[in-house]
């Protein structure tokens, strides 16, 4: 055998070039994890940041009590669904009881948010759901509710979970795409009792999409370029249209149909009932989950956080407004060129309608708007694929349309880093809502360092603000802080060696005044700390904890 010469191997045809499929494959897959990565960076770094808010601290209370104690009871009319508590488990066996192990749980939700919509290239192609995975992953809103340790990112999971688990039956018929829906369901109201609001909008656009959009024709049901592959009903576009087909087809023929119905509710009411039982353990929970409906219409109605109806509309426009222009021409493109994708009108319409039916209930928070923010990015990333698809002087190319996409992300997010690591104190900024101050953890860490000069870990700390939390989360380890919420007419410098009281301008809340005046020379003022805008914490502390004079004589 001759071995070849320099020659040969110079004269040698070169290796056969990349497959385009493959090569569109090998795109796809880095472009996807680049999201995934950008959407676990701004989610995950220094996540203990920011203080907790106060409903993070109360999160955190019953999250305390049902590790230590084994005890959850639901109470329809204090806060929200059970599913939080429970899913947050596994992260604190592993990490302990802290801010951290709390955050990371909706953290990796708000990133499971990010790899669901990479879900959707079957129905909005290639370019719009990389656009729409990359808005979601840099929205301001998403992200700064990603490292908030309150119930959002869990439900707005489960809402796109039951969309995407729908979608992929519809097409495949698979019984498992059902059960994955019904369980969705379920963790949807077992997480917020705003589930009603946002199953009853999905349905109306489903029946938008349903009626809007013709059926369309069998010759037009094509595979689209670079879209995944297989299913039982893989003849689409790329764009995502399926075929229309009759309940009975859709379950698999009318023997199969009652079956799968029926092992889809037994499913849903099991998931449901565990959850809110307790695991078995409180059956009230179970009467409570009904009995919430009724108490969360009230509060929907009441004037407590009660906004006017414009003000999501506003919160958009200062937050989010690249992602609230592009789902408006996302949803007006499919609305007028309504043959070419159902599921891109179906978007529109939720995403609008949970807009309206949001901006209709009296009461409001910007937590809220992650259930119609999430679909806008969908939406978006339609109008990116639609304008990818156009020519542009003759010739079709995506440069364009990737350009719109790229700009928009990068404007939301700069916003998301500033928002989230500079300004997530500043109620000035969309998003910040009564947001515990950074001060706080200077008064934290104060109340640790008198601890210290006392020598324990378990110093008495008599609390007469009203207004303290999340202080019982951070201090969830001394059993000697005692939360009274009202003035003594005297204190003991030896029993309560360390006093907190509101301080304020207004001489019908503040307390320091008479505070000074009881508290006398025996104790000395340590610090005043904004705990959120308009409330302020004043600290005061036995003159011999103070160190090297930091307390001011009251005198």
């Amino acid at each position: 055998m001759v071995a070849p010469t320099a020659a040969d191997a110079v004269a040698a045809p070169p290796a056969p070039a990349l497959a385009p499929d493959t090569a569109a494959e090998r795109t796809w897959t880095y472009a996807s994890l680049g999201v995934l990565l950008a959407a676990a960076a701004l989610r995950m770094y220094a996540l203990e940041l920011k203080p907790m808010h106060h409903d993070e601290g109360v999160n955190g209370f019953f999250l305390t009590t049902l590790v230590r104690q084994g005890v959850f009871k639901y109470d329809p009319t204090n806060y929200h669904g059970p599913t939080l508590y429970y899913l947050t488990l596994p992260s604190v066996v592993l990490f302990g009881l802290g801010n951290f192990a709390l955050r990371l749980v909706t953290a990796a939700f708000g990133i499971a948010i990010v790899w669901l919509v990479l879900c959707l290239r079957r129905y909005i192609g290639t370019y719009g759901t990389l656009a729409a995975a990359a808005l979601v992953a840099v929205s301001p809103g998403a992200v700064f509710y990603s490292r908030y340790f309150i119930h959002e990112m869990l439900f707005v999971f489960f809402a796109l979970g039951l969309v995407v688990a729908a979608l992929r039956f519809h097409e495949t018929g698979r019984a498992l795409y059902l059960m994955l829906a019904a369980a969705s369901a379920a963790l949807l109201f077992a997480t917020k009792e705003t589930a009603f609001v946002n199953v009853g909008t999905l349905a109306l656009a489903w029946l938008v999409a349903w009626y809007w959009a013709p059926r369309v024709a069998p010759q037009r049901q094509r595979a689209g370029a670079g879209n995944a592959r297989g299913g039982r009903h893989a003849k689409h576009e790329e764009d995502g249209e399926v075929s229309a087909r009759t309940l009975s087809a859709l379950f698999g023929g009318a023997e199969r149909a009652p079956r799968l119905i029926v092992g889809a509710v037994a499913l849903f009411l099991f998931v449901g009932v565990l959850f809110y039982s307790s695991f078995f353990t409180n059956w009230e929970g179970v009467g409570g989950a009904i009995e919430a409906l009724k108490v969360w219409s009230k509060t929907g109605t009441s004037d407590f956080h009660g906004k006017p109806f414009g003000t999501y509309l506003t919160l958009l426009f200062q937050g989010e407004a690249p992602i609230f222009i592009l789902a408006a021409t996302g949803s007006a493109i499919a609305l007028f060129e309504r043959r070419k994708s159902r599921f891109a009108i179906f978007a529109g319409a939720w995403a609008f309608g949970m807009l309206l039916a949001y901006s209709l209930i009296p009461y409001k928070t910007p937590w809220l708007m992650l259930s119609f923010t999430v679909p806008m990015c969908i939406a978006a990333g339609y109008a990116v694929q639609s304008l990818a698809k156009r020519s542009w002087g003759g010739l079709k190319a995506p440069a364009p349309a990737l350009l719109v996409a790229g700009l928009a992300a990068a404007l939301c997010a700069y916003q998301a880093t500033v928002l989230n690591f500079r300004e997530y104190d500043n109620d000035q900024y969309p998003y910040v809502y009564a947001h515990t101050h950074r001060e706080f953890h200077a008064l934290v860490g104060e109340i640790e360092r008198l601890a210290e000069s006392a020598g324990t870990k378990q110093l008495n700390v008599t609390v007469a603000s009203p207004d303290y939390w999340p202080m019982p989360w951070y201090f969830r380890d001394n059993p000697n802080v005692g939360y009274v919420g009202t003035l003594s007419e005297r204190y003991d410098p030896q029993v309560a060696p360390v006093v907190i009281g509101r301080e304020s301008a207004d001489a019908n809340v503040d307390q320091t005044a008479k505070l000074r005046e009881t508290l006398g020379a025996e104790y000395g003022q340590a610090g005043i700390y904004t705990l959120r805008p308009g409330v302020r914490l004043a600290l005061f502390a036995r003159r011999d904890l103070a160190s090297q004079g930091r307390a001011q004589a009251l005198r």
